[in-house]
């Protein structure tokens, strides 16, 4: 069945898809009247619809059931990186962490930082079409990018110290990210650039309380090491 993401939703017994979604949904789908559809709203609302009406603008639905808090999770992964050179590589990440189930991703701009300008509103796109592959009902938050030291500044008392900083230098503090993360916390993880964070960028994030952590031997791109870091975390609350 297909799905579609429909963020307006609400209570409502009827709905009308977006011009975008009713054109995917009527002209390329060719989708029409008594075809059953799924909705998400993004926010924990998983719902199933009838099409009473198929136009290529509009398409109108009957809601026919709905459940609230689909498979909602006990934990919160927040994921802080820099954006890469490729924005393709990027791209990659934000969908196969949408995929394996993340709540938050923030990009920030660092010392070695070789791109500082994102289009966030295609990047969000990218998170809806794997949203809605698959089957999340919550939509992961997109902020947009920022200063690396803006960034660190914030609060983050809400993750009760579940805060970990992975990088490549020696460092005899760094331990491993399952030796260190329990089951349904709240959890920020910071991957820097493909040049790694800078030794004054460790410090500072060490004196807000991050906590140095490896991901394995390798040394990982930095897409790699963000999409390492979602699984684990997912794997600790499996």
């Amino acid at each position: 069945m297909h799905v579609f993401y429909t963020p307006d939703l609400g209570d409502n017994e009827f709905y009308s898809l977006n011009e975008e979604e009713s054109k995917h949904c009527a002209k390329v789908l060719r989708l029409s009247i008594g075809d059953k559809i799924q909705l998400i709203d993004g926010r924990g609302g998983f719902f199933e619809a009838e099409i009473i009406s198929a136009g290529k603008r509009r398409v109108d639905l009957k809601i026919l059931s709905r459940q609230l808090a689909y498979k909602k999770q006990y934990h919160f992964i927040h994921i802080g990186i820099a954006p890469t050179k490729n924005i393709d590589r990027l791209s990659w990440f934000l969908e196969k962490c949408t995929e394996i189930g993340i709540d938050e991703i923030s990009t920030f701009i660092c010392d070695r930082s070789e791109r500082k300008i994102l289009k966030e509103e295609r990047l969000d796109k990218i998170i809806t079409a794997a949203v809605k592959q698959s089957l999340k009902a919550y939509h992961p938050q997109l902020n947009n990018a920022v200063r690396y030291k803006d960034f660190i500044q914030q609060d983050f008392t809400k993750y009760n110290g579940n805060l970990f900083i992975a990088h490549c230098e020696q460092d005899s503090q760094k331990l491993f990210l399952g030796d260190l993360a329990q089951p349904n916390q709240s959890y920020l993880v910071l991957i820097g650039p493909e040049g790694d964070f800078s030794s004054e960028e460790i410090t500072l994030a060490k004196s807000y309380g991050f906590k140095p952590i490896t991901l394995g031997e390798s040394r990982l791109r930095t897409e790699t090491a963000g999409v390492a870091a979602c699984f684990e975390l997912n794997y600790i609350n499996r």
